[in-house]
């Protein structure tokens, strides 16, 4: 049996949702949105208009609000001064303090442990500090089998 589905332009034309175009569309999107997960037990069309506002709402904003990507590091200092901590205050994430500097110049490496504690004591992803890892662990993994470096 062949399922018929409702058409996409009459459905718009009757005010079904779409793509989100100015500030004023998201803040009724979001209020929408608001309303329906407040429900206490919301019926399988509701959560299906809450999966959909809330895609619509992530398009529109990571297009209108896009952040540009960091580097670990540059994560780091950002954590660092939005908590007011100096150098010496990492060290128990990552070691000396002669260490600590040599990750914030760049001129080391975070390590699978530092990205671990790092996360923990800022309470956030481990993936924020992951981008200067993965690198790392291919030049390693390149020069250990390329050039019998690195271990």
């Amino acid at each position: 049996m062949k399922k018929v589905f409702a058409n996409p332009v009459e459905m718009i034309e009757r005010g079904a949702p779409r793509l989100i175009r100015s500030d004023k569309e998201l803040e009724r999107y979001t209020d929408a949105l608001f309303e329906l997960t407040a429900l206490a037990k919301p019926s399988v069309a509701e959560i299906e208009a809450i999966n959909l506002l809330s895609l619509l709402i992530d398009k529109y904003e990571s297009e209108r609000f896009a952040i540009a990507a960091a580097s670990p590091i540059e994560v780091l200092k950002f954590l660092m001064e939005q908590n007011g901590l100096q150098q010496r205050d990492l060290m128990g994430e990552l070691g000396s303090e002669s260490n600590v500097s040599l990750i914030l110049s760049g001129k080391r490496n975070l390590t699978l442990s530092h990205v671990q504690r790092l996360s923990k004591r800022f309470g956030v992803s481990p993936s924020v500090f992951l981008e200067s890892l993965a690198t790392a662990a291919w030049c390693t993994d390149l020069a250990s089998s390329q050039f019998g470096f690195g271990g």
